[in-house]
């Protein structure tokens, strides 16, 4: 059918049955002078929504709509529905507008005036998206029709390097997982972004394989994953992110239509090309009619001088308030509970200072080759991968003295005094590992020398942490996954039963421990009576273990993280004087080892690190503990 004798036809939407069994029939224009864009109407109580993919079929199918109690409560599809082809599933509405979006307009969009009787049969359509494209008139192709009171805005997500494998194994299935818990705004499409030659479907298949439900929640699995499917489009970018940006904002606009919509852009590409995405995003696809949040992956920089530069160039393009700084680490449901477990249990807060707490260790490592390191790994290593971001951040948000409220900049701004009051590093308190396997084949390549383990002591110099040490460590290739926080205490002043402890004094005080893995627990190590008729003490510990107490699949830290952003929720997002604090801290570490006065330690693949470790730990009256 051309193009000429197509705007001068009417489609007949297929007869749908409500949930009171009445039947309606609607009537819908195509004109070349209408824009291509999701569309969506009211059926009763009910709502159906027409989605633009790379074909968009309609079936003449009666379809069953029912009222459940999932999730929010919320209306879902009937578990024996008929599936209808491309129409996109109900969806629930889990996130609040935030205040940086616009108010609703509660636009109409206007019907075409063009309606003359269909020769096509009314049981189905089928439009070809490349024949439509390749019309210039700026027109579309399926009329509008009023939204529901209270319309929700619509939020864009757009993937910028699509095809690679952190977007394949963990965004793309983090966006689904909220799109399948009703965590996902009702309005919503997914964008990938890349320099492939792929089509829509390319894509879907793409990521189709990487797609799970949960474990306690398989209803309906297979018909959320193909509606989260069609929810997802690629943009060919090209080499020239310009031109690029300026197609994926057509695309964006077409599914998005006239009305309020949201933006946010995760930024999946390496270091070296971040700013020329970056300004090209700011300059053409940026929205008009909403918010737009930009994602960045660590590391942030590669010292103090790079860091700066990067957060100049960036602010000339997007305030503070839209960047959010991302380390999957830091979604881990253990640091979301530090907050919790400091300012909601009395048991803890009067003993959150030096006068208790004899010192603090914090300890990442993971028994990985070495070669599985992310790919976004350069010549500072682990410094950069892991300790600027997720174990400073884990030390700030220990350390922190409670905020004003838990708003994400109250938050922040209590992190970064924690940063800038730690004491300058001295080369005697900082160990530099590298594994044996780092060092076989070119000693050339500075990745081949980067640092796979960094151990150092730290110390806060402000009223509440005086004096108290806080030992990090964190290493690649060691003997085992373990990451964890233990919070050991001062010994009992007068201990009456010091004699009676079977263990060493130093081991026998009590310690709180985080751990995140092997299995997430919260640990309380507490002396107690042996029983027998003798006074023997031992240390026993009282163990909460999450898999034990509660039944439930813990989400994965991308989804966490992504969750956080679309609700606007920033404090696990390093701010950029934040940023700049850490590296001031870790520069002096950096300065020494260009200048080698810090010697990079080796160590076996499987073995717990450099031994020295052992001696720093003994240096700072800690005992050493490798449980």
């Amino acid at each position: 059918m051309s193009m000429a004798s197509l705007s001068s036809q009417k489609l007949s939407l297929p007869s749908l049955e409500t949930s009171g069994g009445r039947h309606i029939h609607r009537k819908m224009a195509v004109s070349s002078a209408t824009p291509f864009r999701s569309s969506s109407f009211s059926v009763g109580a009910n709502h159906v929504s027409l989605t633009a993919s790379s074909r968009l079929m309609a079936h003449g199918r009666a379809k069953k709509f029912c009222n459940s109690k999932e999730g929010l409560g919320r209306t879902s599809l009937c578990p024996e529905a008929v599936p209808v082809s491309n129409f996109a599933l109900p969806f629930r509405s889990g996130m609040n507008a935030s205040s940086e979006s616009l108010s609703s307009t509660g636009a109409k969009a206007k019907a075409s005036s063009q309606e003359e009787e269909s020769s096509e049969p009314t049981s189905h359509f089928n439009i070809s998206l490349k024949t439509l494209n390749a019309t210039k008139s700026p027109a579309s192709l399926l009329q509008s029709y009023t939204p529901e009171v209270g319309r929700s805005p619509f939020l864009s997500i757009a993937v910028i390097g699509a095809t690679g494998e952190l977007a394949r194994r963990k965004i793309f299935p983090a966006l689904f997982a909220l799109y399948y818990s009703g965590n996902l705004p009702e309005n919503v499409a997914v964008f990938g972004y890349s320099r492939k030659t792929l089509t829509d479907e390319d894509l879907r298949s793409i990521i189709a394989s990487t797609l799970a439900c949960r474990i306690d929640h398989q209803q309906g699995c297979e018909d959320k994953i193909d509606a989260f499917l069609r929810r997802t489009y690629f943009v060919d970018g090209g080499y020239d992110n310009r031109e690029g940006m300026l197609k994926l904002t057509a695309r964006m606009e077409q599914v998005e239509g006239q009305f309020e919509a949201n933006r946010m852009f995760y930024l999946s590409v390496p270091q070296e090309a971040l700013l020329d995405v970056a300004f090209s995003l700011s300059e053409h696809a940026q929205t008009q009619k909403g918010w737009s949040r930009i994602i960045i992956e660590k590391p942030f920089g590669l010292d103090l001088l790079s860091s700066d530069q990067f957060t100049r160039s960036i602010h000339s393009k997007f305030e503070e308030k839209q960047l959010y700084r991302i380390d999957h680490l830091l979604g881990r449901n253990t640091i979301e509970n530090l907050a919790v477990l400091r300012f909601s249990n009395l048991v803890f807060m009067p003993l959150w200072n030096r006068n208790y707490i004899d010192n603090i260790q914090v300890v990442w490592s993971d028994d990985l080759a070495t070669h599985a390191q992310s790919r976004y790994l350069d010549e500072n290593g682990i410094i950069g991968d892991v300790v600027h971001s997720h174990i400073l951040q884990t030390i700030a948000l220990l350390a922190m003295e409670p905020p004003i409220t838990l708003d994400g900049e109250d938050v922040r701004n209590e992190k970064v005094k924690v940063l800038r009051s730690i004491k300058k590093l001295e080369p005697s308190d900082v160990i530099i590992g590298r594994s044996k396997s780092v060092s076989v084949g070119n000693s050339a390549d500075s990745l081949n020398l980067a640092p796979t383990y960094f151990a150092a002591a730290l110390y806060i110099d402000n009223a509440r942490w005086d004096g108290v040490p806080f030992l990090i460590k964190a290493g690649r290739g060691l003997g085992k996954n373990r990451v964890e926080i233990r919070i050991h205490f001062r010994h009992v002043p007068g201990n009456l039963y010091l004699k009676n402890t079977a263990r060493n004094n130093d081991l026998a005080t009590n310690e709180l421990i985080l751990r995140d893995a092997p299995d997430e627990a919260i640990l309380v190590r507490v002396n107690n009576k042996v029983p027998g008729l003798g006074m023997e003490l031992d240390a026993s510990e009282l163990n909460l273990l999450y898999k034990d107490k509660y039944n439930v699949e813990v989400p994965d830290s991308y989804e966490q993280l992504l969750h956080d952003i679309i609700d606007g929720d920033n404090h696990l997002f390093m701010r950029s004087d934040e940023v700049s604090a850490a590296w001031n801290i870790l520069s002096p570490v950096l300065q020494e080892m260009g200048k080698n006065n810090i010697p990079s330690e080796l160590y076996e693949m499987g073995s717990r690190g450099p031994d020295k470790t052992i001696y720093l730990w003994a240096k700072h009256r800690v005992q050493w503990v490798d449980d």
